[in-house]
């Protein structure tokens, strides 16, 4: 059949038949929600290089999440800022770090909120970067020990999924095995298998302050311009038992959400990160774009990519949007 019997337009002549036939959805359920969290009582300090999010004290935080909360956002992924910071980033995993006290808060106060979180050290080292480090270079082995006892400890705060996001070599298995022996084999897995070594993470570095002292993070976070080893970090990933697999960042990447979802079937999680909203709300700001249309765009189209999770720092504004309300 060609034209004119067939007119693909009929199918967008109004609103009703538009969504009768829309292809792909965008959904409350899909979004996940970061925070940043520090010490302290009564902090709701604003980050400057993302307008609109904050570093919050627990109490804060707590308020934060009532309107978290009540718009039906599923999850958090909150990250710690912390005190004092040493060479083996030993805030991560202490009992009384501020994720944990951060986690139990948050599990008693809203306990049907899913509380996932980041496991990695360089928000809690002194060097800024992702592991133990000797003369210069970060090592593989000696850091999974610890990325491992950060994980237990979250999960012994109460938190419902742990997410490493260090790109260690092996540390999901390590993760794992440390998880079941400590009596914690239902907590899921959500592996930062492929993530880059992106541009894109500069306003979520001055938030957490985790920019590195020296050097950059090429030595362990991948090369932007390489594909098909994202697929072998998939592929690892998920013979040592990850549960689901993250694509970070997702807007440059979309190719390769497509690629990891065609690939392994597995639940697929994208990182809409911070250098991605603050362009756009930057641009918004200026006048340049219609805010909410060019956000539900682009999570639209991670979706469509093959995303089942959106972690992503519009999430309360998306829910509003989503739900009929103007923000």
């Amino acid at each position: 059949m060609s034209f004119p019997m067939q007119r693909l337009r009929r199918l967008r002549v109004n609103e009703n038949i538009r969504r009768m036939v829309r292809e792909n959805r965008l959904l409350v359920d899909d979004l996940v929600y970061p925070v940043f969290v520090t010490h302290g009582k009564g902090v709701a300090r604003p980050v400057e290089a993302m307008p609109g999010i904050c570093n919050y004290s627990i109490d804060k935080l707590l308020e934060e999440l009532e309107e978290v909360v009540a718009l039906k956002i599923p999850a958090i992924l909150p990250f710690g800022i912390p005190a004092v910071k040493d060479e083996t980033g030993t805030g991560a995993y202490a009992d009384d770090g501020v994720i944990q006290q951060a986690v139990r808060a948050v599990k008693k106060n809203y306990p049907g909120l899913t509380v996932i979180t980041d496991i990695c050290l360089c928000e809690y080292t002194s060097h800024g970067h992702c592991g133990i480090v000797k003369d210069g270079y970060v090592l593989n082995d000696p850091t999974l020990e610890l990325l491992a006892r950060t994980a237990v400890s979250h999960a012994s705060a109460g938190a419902d999924m742990v997410a490493p996001s260090d790109m260690m070599d092996g540390r999901v298995g390590a993760i794992r095995a440390a998880l079941d022996g400590n009596g914690f084999e239902n907590v899921p897995v959500m592996a930062y298998s492929v993530k880059y070594a992106s541009a894109y993470y500069g306003p979520f570095r001055e938030a957490a302050g985790s920019a590195p002292r020296f050097g950059d993070r090429r030595a362990y976070q991948m090369d932007p311009a390489n594909s098909d080893e994202a697929l072998r970090e998939v592929r690892l990933d998920i013979k040592e038992g990850a549960d689901i697999v993250m694509v970070k960042p997702a807007l440059a990447y979309m190719d390769i959400i497509r690629r990891v979802k065609d690939e392994f079937g597995y639940p697929v999680a994208a990182y809409n990160v911070s250098g991605e909203y603050s362009m756009v709300k930057a641009a918004s700001q200026k006048g340049w774009v219609d805010e909410k249309r060019i956000v539900l765009e682009t999570l639209t189209g991670i979706k469509r990519a093959g995303a089942d999770i959106i972690i992503t720092y519009h999430a309360k504004d998306v829910a509003k949007w989503l739900s009929g309300f103007d923000v």
